[in-house]
């Protein structure tokens, strides 16, 4: 099997031993994304809200890099430091994707990179 690595500018670069995404036949397996800003890697300021659509807006960055979009996606697992922020990924999930819904899961956890509040991965598919 080839993986072919993805990469986009448009989204922070990667800040360890991975890709921002790997393409495996159809498949592309979008790494986590935290808000941090690509221009600055810095993490966005602002409310929850502004996190969670700066995360959305780096997914949608490397789906692109990948000649697609996030209507692509088949499965996206979201890490929230607090659950009671479920509501609002639901809120701005709804801009970025249409029906057919992908699969999700939606995790609590008790820290993520950088002291962040919110991380999502996601799976696409050609």
């Amino acid at each position: 099997m080839q993986k072919i690595a993805i990469h986009s500018d448009a989204a922070p670069a990667a800040i360890g031993t991975y890709s921002q995404a790997i393409r495996a036949g159809d498949t592309i397996y979008v790494s986590g994304q935290i808000p941090l800003d690509p221009a600055t890697g810095e993490i966005v300021a602002g409310d929850i809200s502004a996190q969670i659509t700066r995360v959305f807006d780096n997914l949608q960055a490397v789906a692109e890099a990948a000649g697609l979009s996030l209507q692509n996606a088949v499965k996206i697992t979201v890490y929230l430091t607090d659950l009671g922020n479920f509501a609002a990924v639901n809120e701005i999930m709804a801009r970025y994707f249409e029906q057919p819904y992908p699969a999700r899961a939606a995790l609590g956890v008790v820290a993520l990179p950088k002291g962040v509040e919110v991380e999502a991965d996601a799976i696409l598919v050609a």
